[in-house]
């Protein structure tokens, strides 16, 4: 069964299974202690240490092993927010974090702090001079992602780094989605990363901070990682994360290009057979192994699930499919559609074969779905047309709103509109998204007794 999730955890990489393995017989004790047993177990600790500070590009006594990514995540902000918090409470990031950071943003506000969060363009990316414009005398720490998760753009750390550095404000960068693929560019003050996403073990977080970095650990002080990774270490975990890293990274370039060329090619053919789609992310400033596309007028857990039933591990990050019921937070700070999103990401290995079957599949799924939700189809215009028409949507989820709303945008005269009344979070991204693939005007949202009004003008 072809898994296309790596994204959200890569398959064990086979060096990191031999490396646990090993580890589990050789550094069970107690690194901290002095006999035999403990010193062999040190012994494996900093060399892990000394491998994965060279994947990132650090001085080993700068990184620590901490319990996940989102811990390190946690830590490193807290902490350099406490060691700057003579400077000022204030914490600058971009709108498409990995929802640990705005977890910590939230945290950081509900504690009398305040945050910026710097909005990005159609493709996923901060603009650099945005994100300086963010920064302020009080600014103690900016965050910014070196990929995003969902969509694959890449981030102009460089750029953003050194106008960070000109205004004296640390960069953390959450490297979790890249690091796997090549060192981060230089000029960040904190690194957190996620051992899980490139092979290893779940349960192993990365977090380095530069010398000369302000840093406080937050919390009940420890003895072990430099004070700002309490607990015994996951020995065996952090030894097979480290050998992964180092294994991937070795053949990192060649599987790069091999997979970003199998991602070209579902990016062309899911745009070209699969009608009523938008493939979102840059197209060229990417990472290698991951597309997003969102299809209009599709059930995204629907979709997902008939895509496992033929055998495709795929992910989204449409609201349909989300507990919250709300659109993600990426997609909605990009202004795309989201709406039957799938997001795509090849593990290492994946064989071109499972991708052509993948994309043989694909559009007989999509228009399963649309045919079972009553998605429109093309129509003659309505020999009468109406001069507004409202369509009651309420209490029904995406994408309903937006299948009613295309249903009748044909009835109403060229410049009249269709006011869609709606109470799903998802119409507020899909509706104007959908404007936008069909050339229609989107007026705006009106309030309303229940949910909202959204008017939509009818141009052709």
């Amino acid at each position: 069964m072809p898994y296309f999730d790596a994204a959200s955890a890569a398959p064990l990489h086979p060096v990191a299974r031999q490396a646990l393995l090993a580890a589990l017989d050789e550094g069970w004790a107690d690194p901290a202690r002095l006999y035999r047993e403990g010193r062999r177990a040190r012994l494996l600790l900093d060399a892990a240490r000394e491998a994965a500070a060279e994947a990132v590009g650090c001085r080993p006594d700068e990184l620590v092993f901490t319990s996940s990514g989102t811990t390190a995540v946690h830590a490193g902000i807290a902490g350099a927010l406490s060691g700057r918090r003579r400077v000022g409470r204030h914490l600058a990031l971009s709108a498409v974090e990995h929802s640990s950071v705005l977890h910590s943003a939230a945290a950081h506000a509900s504690a009398g702090g305040s945050s910026t969060e710097v909005s990005v363009d159609r493709f996923g990316a901060v603009d650099p001079a945005a994100y300086a414009a963010a920064l302020r005398a009080d600014t103690a720490l900016a965050c910014l992602q070196s990929a995003n998760h969902e969509v694959g753009t890449e981030q102009p750390v460089a750029e953003v780094a050194a106008l960070c550095a000109d205004a004296g404000v640390p960069l953390l960068v959450d490297a979790a989605q890249s690091l796997g693929w090549g060192p981060v560019p230089a000029g960040w003050s904190l690194l957190t990363a996620s051992a899980h996403k490139w092979g290893g073990p779940a349960g192993v977080g990365l977090l380095a901070v530069r010398k000369g970095t302000r840093f406080s650990p937050q919390g009940p002080a420890g003895e072990r990682e430099s004070g700002r990774a309490p607990g015994f270490e996951n020995l065996p975990a952090i030894v097979a994360a480290a050998a992964s890293l180092r294994a991937v990274r070795d053949g990192a370039a060649a599987e790069a290009a091999r997979l970003r060329a199998l991602v070209d090619r579902i990016r062309g053919v899911v745009a070209e057979r699969v009608p009523d789609v938008e493939v979102v992310g840059d197209p060229v400033r990417r990472l290698p192994h991951l597309v997003t596309f969102s299809c209009l007028y599709v059930d995204g857990e629907t979709l997902l699930h008939e895509l496992d039933r033929r055998e495709f591990s795929v992910s989204s990050g449409s609201s349909c499919t989300s507990s919250t019921l709300t659109p993600s937070h990426v997609l909605k700070a990009m202004g795309v559609l989201s709406e039957g999103n799938v997001r795509v990401s090849l593990p290492p290995g994946t064989a071109g074969a499972d991708v052509d079957r993948f994309l043989e599949v694909l559009p007989g799924v999509v228009a399963e779905v649309r045919e079972r939700l009553g998605a429109p189809v093309s129509a003659p215009p309505s020999p009468a047309p109406a001069a507004s028409l409202v369509v009651d949507a309420l209490g029904r989820r995406c994408p309903v709103p937006v299948i009613e709303l295309a249903k009748v945008i044909g009835e109403v005269a060229v410049g009249a509109t269709v006011t869609v009344l709606a109470d799903d979070e998802a119409a507020r991204l899909d509706i104007p998204a959908w404007c936008e693939m069909r050339g229609q005007e989107y007026v705006g949202e009106e309030p309303a007794d229940r949910g909202s009004a959204y008017v939509v003008r009818r141009l052709s």
